[in-house]
């Protein structure tokens, strides 16, 4: 899509902190962290939401939580713990219509979130 953030990302169009990247999905630092550890992991190819996904994607979240696992070695928050998270819709504060699993760690996470 090309007005998609997420796939300016991708396109290397916008700059970003890159942690890790796959043949099928990247990895970037988020620019507002809501923890030490913050890191975004996006599909390549463009999926609005979580809502959208289908079989026709062809194991596009598993390939997110794979890209995810090395995130948390890179991070070194494997040991402590850390936070996977899909938002999907306004109401979950979905800002960027562009699936995206937010990898958080490096504190002790609240729960319920606040």
């Amino acid at each position: 899509m090309s007005d998609c953030l997420f796939c300016k990302i991708v396109a290397r169009e916008i700059p970003s902190k890159l942690v890790a990247e796959s043949d099928t999905a990247v990895a970037f630092c988020d620019i507002a962290p809501q923890a030490p550890v913050h890191v975004l992991v996006i599909p390549k190819s463009h999926i609005t939401s979580a809502d959208e996904v289908a079989s026709s994607h062809g194991g596009v979240v598993d390939d997110l939580v794979m890209l995810a696992q090395r995130v948390v070695e890179i991070e070194g928050v494997r040991e402590s713990g850390y936070r996977l998270v899909l938002n999907v819709g306004a109401d979950a504060q979905m800002s960027v219509p562009h699936l995206h699993l937010h990898v958080l760690g490096g504190r002790r996470l609240e729960w319920p979130p606040g």
